[in-house]
């Protein structure tokens, strides 16, 4: 069976105020031709199917016209839920969506509860694992504390004992969202952590042929029978050296893989640039990058006159400016933001806890602020899905 792993398509989101929906259309238009042109037998779609729980009008109009375009192939597509996704909203007639062969994933109790597609050498069971909420979901999974690696092999336990009692020779596919361990992320990403942790070990999904991950938004293989296809688009400037791509999987009839990668189109390329003013502006070098979108890192020790307007005249594309002056880690002039840069919100609270009392929290009242956030962030999850 052959299968074509994508994920992350983030409709309607934005890329630094520039509107991507051109972008994602062709996208779209490009997934279609992929299907047709390599003979797909199923697709697979590991989350974020939108960039936010309420998508704007012009973003589900995108995705009604996807749905429609495979089915018209009547190629099987597989698709669950990620995490910035509404879970409840994107389900909405799946029932119906099924008979089309559009076959949508966003319940946590049904992730036992396998698709079933069938080639000349039997079935595969394709197991969609929406992204889980630790929070949210530890009562259905059982599990005494929240937390991704928890959840998620409550969950691979399901799919297990389910594949355990079919017939013999039944191959497996696993759809799940989720950071794992020896993923490489970007700043695109929404944070996950939960309790400290955010990724899960890639062993948890043992036991199955293939797992079409989502979250990550570079390509990336992390075994054999583990890969993320990562985003069709960049979405940050972190992604300026990803080739962005999907993955044509050939599931042979007794469950080995093989895997290849096909590339997605490229509306505009992206670059990042570093140096002063009059450097940026005058070396032949960077010509090459003068169509693409920028975004300029200045060091000039004293910011420049105008550096917007004259970065533009020579990068017409520039989306952002960034003024990090050569100095010394230590310059009492060193902005707040470079000093927080790579810090996440926990080590920051623990800070700013040192700052005034002179010593920092001891490990009872680290634990309170980790599930002071843990809390903060699953109950933003609810309000946005009950929006």
């Amino acid at each position: 069976m052959r299968l074509l792993h994508t994920s992350d398509w983030h409709l309607g989101r934005a890329f630094h105020r520039v509107n991507m929906l051109s972008a994602q259309a062709a996208f779209i238009g490009h997934l279609v031709d992929t299907v047709r042109a390599h003979h797909v037998d199923a697709v697979v779609v590991s989350g974020d199917v939108y960039d936010r729980a309420v998508p704007p009008l012009a973003a589900v109009e995108l995705f009604d016209d996807a749905l429609h375009r495979l089915a018209a192939l009547g190629v099987p597509t597989v698709m669950i839920s990620g995490n910035h996704d509404s879970a409840r909203r994107l389900g909405v007639g799946a029932g119906l969506l099924d008979r089309a062969g559009i076959h949508l994933r966003t319940a946590p109790a049904e992730c036992g509860t396998p698709v079933l597609l069938a080639d000349a050498h039997g079935e595969v069971a394709f197991y969609g694992l929406p992204y889980l909420e630790p929070a949210l979901v530890k009562d259905e999974f059982g599990v005494a504390r929240a937390g991704h690696e928890s959840v998620l092999a409550a969950a691979m336990d399901r799919v297990r004992a389910d594949l355990a009692a079919r017939a013999p020779g039944t191959r497996s596919v696993v759809l799940a969202h989720a950071f794992v361990t020896g993923g490489e992320p970007s700043d695109s990403e929404r944070d996950i952590t939960v309790g400290g942790v955010a990724a899960v070990p890639a062993a948890v999904f043992d036991g199955v042929d293939y797992v079409a991950l989502g979250h990550l938004h570079g390509s990336q293989t992390l075994t054999g029978r583990v890969r993320y296809s990562g985003s069709p688009l960049p979405y940050s400037f972190s992604e300026a050296t990803h080739r962005k791509s999907m993955w044509l999987i050939d599931l042979d009839a007794g469950g080995e893989v093989t895997a290849e990668r096909l590339y997605c189109p490229v509306e505009r390329p992206l670059a990042r640039l570093r140096g002063t003013l009059e450097d940026l502006l005058a070396d032949p070098e960077l010509t090459r990058h003068e169509e693409a979108w920028v975004e300029a890192t200045l060091t000039d020790p004293v910011r420049p006159a105008d550096p917007m307007a004259r970065l533009t005249g020579r990068f017409p594309h520039t989306l952002t400016l960034v003024f990090d002056p050569d100095r010394p880690p230590d310059d009492p002039d060193v902005s707040y933001a470079r000093r927080l840069a790579g810090r996440d919100d926990q080590q920051i609270a623990e800070d700013f806890v040192a700052h005034v009392r002179g010593a920092g929290p001891d490990a009872r009242e680290r634990t309170v602020l980790r599930d002071a956030f843990d809390a903060v962030r699953a109950d933003e999850s609810v309000r946005e899905v009950a929006r």
